[in-house]
């Protein structure tokens, strides 16, 4: 799968019904040397914080259990 495919989706914490954002809005972290994706980290802002403060979340790429049509699946251990 392209990450361009990846884009819109939502990211969604299976274990907490948490809603972490869209994937096109994350900061994905890059090993120089081999090019492969370590992690993304997550970015959303806080409904109830009057500066909508973000909060930020760093998922593994191997913590992705499934990757739907309009939805990314994530476990955390």
């Amino acid at each position: 799968m392209k990450l361009s495919e990846m884009y819109n989706k939502e990211i969604i914490n299976i274990d907490t019904g948490e809603n972490l954002g869209i994937f096109g809005d994350c900061d994905l972290l890059i090993n120089e040397k081999t090019g492969e994706i370590n992690s993304f980290v997550s970015g959303q802002a806080s409904s109830f914080s009057f500066f909508k403060e973000q909060k930020k979340k760093e998922v593994t790429w191997r913590n992705i259990k499934k990757i739907g049509s309009d939805m990314i699946i994530i476990e955390e251990n």
